[in-house]
């Protein structure tokens, strides 16, 4: 694995209380990575930190070798970045906006821009404040793509966007990432993110809950269900950890972190035990098992 981003303990807190709590994540190069977790699980609070907009309290970022903090400035060359509600001098229009930011860019700014501006079918002569939000959001977009950037993160790119708008945009980051880009995308929406990730990372109040690739995080939970005879089945060593449990007349359901393969199938032949089933978990399913494993409510 080639890391871009490397998060080590990171770490940030407001009023005594950590919003980010000693995090913990590798991110490599051409991923396309899913920050998830609901309002206040601390993604937008990790960006900030990781664009250099947030000082860390403890902890430290780097992305492409360099300390997210210390060496902001010149990072910001080769990062793109497109925050939860952009917002712009709406009295521009979309062509204006390109060549006054390109004042701040090298040289082959304005190309990119409106080769993007194009490709993104959004007018150039049109003022900003008569876009609709899916065309504010391709804007904000191509500002980040425009410097060419290596990196690119994305602070809930499709809130507020209509479900076609959000699909496209999100179709769009996997040519992005196949061009050898590194995408974080941070999202509530977990079950549309799912469609383009190749990385996720689970976050509740602060805390990393699991992280890994999309395969990884399936492989590792597995939902039971089983009709059993008497009393319901012994539980112990069938997993690291079982999350959710649920028993219903002759019905148990488990869902279960790091299944013990041996265990289930001394379970799955146990007498009295019928209609076995194993299946594996959607990402939003898996974050609720999590939640729920912890303590929290989905």
């Amino acid at each position: 694995m080639d890391p871009v981003i490397n998060i080590r303990e990171l770490t940030k807190r407001f009023r005594g209380r950590a919003v980010v709590d000693h995090l913990n994540l590798v991110i490599p190069r051409g991923s396309i990575y899913a920050l998830l977790g609901d309002n206040g699980a601390g993604k937008t609070t990790t960006i900030r930190m990781l664009t250099g907009l947030l000082r860390p309290d403890a902890g430290a970022a780097f992305i492409l070798g360099r300390h997210c903090w210390n060496g902001a400035v010149p990072l910001r060359r080769q990062l793109g970045y497109v925050p939860e509600r952009p917002r712009f001098y709406d009295w521009m229009t979309v062509g204006e906006l390109g060549w006054f930011t390109a004042g701040f860019h090298a040289s082959g700014f304005i190309t990119r821009y409106r080769e993007l501006i194009n490709h993104f079918k959004v007018e150039e002569h049109v003022a900003l404040q008569h876009l609709s939000k899916g065309q504010y959001a391709k804007v904000g977009l191509a500002l980040a793509l425009a410097p060419d950037p290596e990196v690119l993160i994305l602070d809930e790119p499709t809130s507020g966007l209509d479900l076609l708008v959000r699909r496209e945009f999100l179709s769009s980051m996997v040519g992005l990432a196949s061009e050898g880009r590194t995408i974080v995308i941070s999202s509530h929406q977990i079950a549309e993110l799912e469609r383009v990730a190749s990385h996720a990372a689970f976050l509740s109040q602060g805390k990393l809950l699991l992280s890994g690739t999309l395969e990884e995080i399936r492989s590792r939970l597995l939902r039971v269900r089983l009709r059993f005879d008497g009393t319901p089945p012994e539980t112990n060593g069938i997993a690291e950890k079982m999350l959710e449990q649920e028993v219903s007349g002759r019905q148990w359901s488990v869902t279960l972190l790091d299944p013990n393969r041996n265990a289930l199938a001394n379970l799955h032949y146990h007498s009295g035990i019928s209609d076995y089933e194993e299946s594996t978990l959607t990402l939003e399913e898996v974050y609720c098992a999590l939640l729920a494993g912890k303590g929290g409510t989905p």
